[in-house]
């Protein structure tokens, strides 16, 4: 009877620790592939029940073993690559690779420690995308390169082995000292040639708008007068010890008009009368009204409004060329008759002296 009971304490402790040893436990994230005698497919099928569900599952013990596989996103860091692009410049460059499986099965029958063997495909392709471009791809096209090395990892790895390459992403990329120099002069010099160009632009829309105020200001002697006026008390403003009065240029003008005249008997022809200050001053506020209406805010050189007197010719309004035209027939004859020669096409004649001289 003792020997009985003994017997059966036995049995009753194998039959748990069998129970225990069939009952297996499959997170969410892994799938279980059972192996039967060793086996996982019957012929080029796959054995009913080969793969497990994430769960609780029972194996047949001794029959049956299970190996559970991982199914999440892997991270896996690929050591940096030295290597020379296409245009010679060594370069170090390290990647990260994001996997996951796809298929249980080919993952643990097709290949021996898939982790491994990725990483190893990941080395191999660094280096020959690094050699097939050149160094500014390689820094300002990255995106690209990614895409070109997940395309050649994954054509590896999807079909055989059941794992999917879902990003490969390049870390950094490191440059030898004398390179990094190299562009830093560059980049330097890049900076200032924008910087003169701004410069110029400035000088330039500057000289368009100030050609256009002394057009303006030159309809009237009496507005040079103000605005040097108005100099002479900014100047004084700072309390300065030492104030430069400039000379107008038109006293200059006119002692240039009495030497001129001193010389000459013949009395001088009478000049047009000029419209009068009330009728210029409505004339140039209408024509700064219209320039405001039609140019738009300056944006580049290229879009500075022309000047009067400079770009094109001067428009004037139909009431005052007709009474130019009126007063002055004869000054038009002539100029027709005979045209004055251009300065800078026409030859001078050269000067014949008088010998009595």
């Amino acid at each position: 009877m003792a020997v009985f009971l003994t017997l059966l304490a036995i049995l009753g402790i194998l039959g748990l620790i069998t129970a225990v040893a069939s009952v297996k436990v499959v997170q969410q994230y892994e799938h279980g592939i059972v192996f039967r005698f060793g086996q996982v497919r019957r012929g080029e099928q796959l054995r009913p029940g080969a793969v497990r569900a994430p769960g609780l599952t029972v194996i047949v013990p001794i029959v049956e073993r299970m190996q559970k596989v991982n199914r999440q996103t892997i991270t896996m860091n690929v050591p940096a690559q030295e290597g020379i692009t296409q245009d010679n410049v060594s370069v170090r460059v390290d990647a990260v690779v994001y996997f996951r499986v796809i298929d249980p099965v080919k993952a643990i029958v097709n290949v021996q420690n898939y982790g491994y063997a990725v990483s190893q495909i990941g080395q191999t392709s660094l280096r020959s995308v690094i050699g097939q471009t050149d160094m500014q791809e390689l820094l300002g096209e990255r995106e690209k390169i990614n895409i070109r090395l997940r395309a050649i990892m994954d054509e590896i790895t999807d079909a055989p082995w059941g794992i999917r390459i879902e990003r490969v992403e390049i870390k950094d990329v490191s440059l030898p000292e004398g390179m990094k120099r190299s562009m830093a002069r560059q980049a330097e010099a890049e900076r200032e040639r924008r910087a003169r160009i701004i410069t110029a632009d400035g000088e330039f829309q500057a000289s368009k708008r100030l050609a256009a105020a002394a057009e303006i200001m030159s309809q009237d002697p009496a507005a040079l007068q103000l605005r040097l006026l108005q100099t002479v008390v900014e100047v004084s403003a700072e309390k300065n010890s030492t104030l430069v009065m400039p000379l107008p240029v038109e006293i200059l003008r006119f002692f240039d008009r009495v030497a001129g005249s001193g010389g000459n008997d013949q009395p001088a022809a009478q000049a047009p009368e000029k419209p009068g200050l009330g009728e210029r001053l409505a004339k140039a506020e209408q024509e700064l009204a219209k320039a405001a209406e039609q140019s738009p805010p300056l944006e580049g050189a290229g879009e500075v409004p022309p000047v009067l007197g400079l770009d094109e010719p001067k428009k004037q309004s139909p009431l005052v060329a007709a009474a130019s035209d009126a007063e002055t027939p004869g000054i038009e004859a002539a100029r027709q008759a005979d045209p004055a020669p251009d300065p800078l096409t026409e030859e001078p004649t050269p000067t014949r002296r008088d010998p009595a001289t």
